[in-house]
């Protein structure tokens, strides 16, 4: 469904693009929108005539967890050591200005470099659905990639809250699917970081009544839960 585009008509543009949402079943945000014919380049002599106002509605992309390939780049034994030893040294300065017994530990991998700060107290490094923490992860991740030609992913967690988050997001995509099934109506969640849509994606890619597709620009981009047709 894809990419596909209708052409639709009404005496005002508004109009058109309301009769072109109803045809496709989607909300304003998952189209792109043409206007072919405005009313308001009429010209006298048509002025007797109905007005009509046809516009072009073409369904956005989504991304799908089944369609996309992912680049995956695998760091070598000295990368990894490197990137490491860049996140130590931050990490030595980073400590001396958190709450006392905050401590770290770090995980290397090929595919990435796992961060694991721990403290109750940390909550302010987490921030708002996790805003800050992916900030300072996105830091984090430039500063171990310092002299180091491929790119190094890192992935950071502060008090286990992923695991926290993973579950919570786990629920909810289950509660509003059954809302979904019982009301017949799409639901659009709130917008999410990328890590958090998959596991969305993921929890319901085996449910045969449901489809999930992301809508939007980041990092505004959300998930859309309805029924497939």
């Amino acid at each position: 469904m894809e990419g596909k585009s209708i052409i639709s008509e009404g005496r005002t543009t508004n109009e058109a693009i309301e009769n072109g949402l109803k045809e496709l079943k989607v909300s304003k945000s998952m189209v792109n929108i043409k206007v072919l014919e405005d009313h308001e380049k009429r010209s006298f002599f048509s002025i007797l005539t109905p007005r009509v106002v046809k516009v072009e509605l073409t369904l956005k992309e989504t991304e799908s967890p089944k369609n996309k390939e992912k680049v995956i780049i695998e760091l070598s034994e000295k990368e990894q050591e490197m990137a490491e030893e860049n996140i130590k040294k931050f990490m030595e300065d980073f400590i001396k200005n958190l709450p006392g017994e905050t401590k770290y530990e770090i995980i290397k991998d090929k595919e990435y470099i796992k961060l694991s700060v721990n403290n109750e107290k940390l909550g302010f490094l987490i921030g708002y659905r996790g805003e800050t923490l992916y900030a300072l992860q996105n830091i984090i991740s430039v500063i171990a990639g310092k002299g180091i030609e491929n790119k190094v992913r890192v992935l950071l967690d502060i008090d286990n809250y992923k695991e926290k988050r993973e579950k919570t997001l786990e629920e909810l995509a289950q509660k509003v699917a059954k809302t979904v099934m019982r009301t017949k109506k799409p639901i659009k969640l709130e917008p999410m970081q990328p890590y958090e849509r998959k596991i969305i994606h993921s929890k319901l890619q085996k449910n045969e009544r449901i489809d999930t597709t992301s809508v939007g620009e980041e990092p505004y981009r959300r998930i859309v839960i309805s029924l497939k047709k």
